[in-house]
């Protein structure tokens, strides 16, 4: 049975491609090469209604266990075995199916201010051409009528964020000794220490790995003008129905709508303080249960008066 021993279960845009690409460097450690396999996000076949792009993520789902257990089969005798999905962590049922599948799993958790990972969230689906509200605090206002519309879970701006409960949840199916807490900070400020303390966690050498590869990284600026507007409703209608036709059809119309759209490089914007003073109030009672939860300090992150940490 090849299933693995350790996941790096969360969260969105707090730098698990960038950990699952530099674990998968480590002699003693095996990742696939599908990253995010989504397998224990659902019983059964993922849904088939969604927003902009959500069904044709859906049909990369590896949902059936022999294709799960087939990504784990390549690996070399005696290595660990990991993935990454960090959406594990909010799902709360996913919780229940991998304690009931892999009790003793190992759980890497990366954290990231709330504020700061909604608005890269945001800016990722605005690059992509699939959010269609320029404004970001008016996209996150925009979550319940997209929750009930049943928009997939990357669409949830704020309820992402919400690492209280999470972990609250995930605490009373697992110790807290099989949980790894991470912050992006400081996978950003210090790679190597970070990668140390990942490594020592799941009980394989240290001092084998040093930096973090540049993983979704996107320098590109995408200005709200009329001519993107219209490139952008393309690549959403796209994203509607594009599941209907083969990949490399799809590939083949939407890479030259993303050239067109992303023909401009410029610094990304940051949230302002306004935008941070306007999402707060949706956290800080979640943040004070982090704070309970895990016994650290969040204090940092409900400053009201600094712009967001560089992407």
């Amino acid at each position: 049975m090849s299933l693995p021993d350790f996941l790096i279960a969360g969260v969105p845009k707090a730098g698990t491609t960038a950990l699952h690409a530099a674990l998968a460097g480590h002699p003693q450690l095996f990742l696939p090469q599908v990253k995010e396999p989504k397998f224990f996000l659902s019983d059964g076949a993922p849904p088939a209604v969604g927003g902009p792009g959500d069904v044709q993520t859906y049909q990369e789902h590896v949902w059936r266990r022999p294709d799960y257990e087939r990504l784990f089969d390549p690996a070399p005798p005696g290595v660990l075995k990991g993935e990454a999905t960090p959406f594990y962590l909010y799902d709360l049922a996913a919780h229940d199916r991998i304690k009931a599948l892999i009790p003793n799993v190992r759980l890497i958790i990366l954290l990231r201010d709330p504020v700061d990972r909604a608005h890269s969230n945001w800016t990722h689906l605005w690059v992509a051409g699939l959010e269609e509200e320029a404004d970001f605090l008016a996209a996150c206002h925009a979550e319940q009528a997209r929750k009930a519309a049943r928009w997939a879970d990357f669409w949830h701006y704020i309820g992402l964020g919400l690492y209280g409960r999470q972990l609250q949840h995930l605490y009373q199916r697992f110790s807290r000794d099989q949980v790894l807490l991470l912050r992006y900070r400081d996978l950003k400020d210090e790679p190597a220490e970070t990668l140390d303390r990942v490594c020592a966690f799941l009980g394989v050498r240290t001092g084998v790995l040093t930096a973090i590869p540049r993983e979704n990284v996107n320098r590109h600026y995408v200005e709200d003008n009329r001519v993107n507007r219209a490139i952008r409703g393309l690549l959403r209608s796209g994203g509607t129905f594009g599941h209907r036709f083969p990949v490399p059809l799809r590939l083949a119309v939407r890479g030259p709508l993303l050239t067109l759209l992303h023909r401009k490089r410029g610094n990304r914007p940051v949230t302002t303080p306004a935008e941070r003073a306007a999402l707060l109030p949706y956290f800080a009672d979640d943040i004070a249960l982090l704070q309970d939860v895990t016994g650290e300090n969040y204090d940092d992150w409900l400053s009201l008066d600094r712009h967001a940490r560089a992407r």
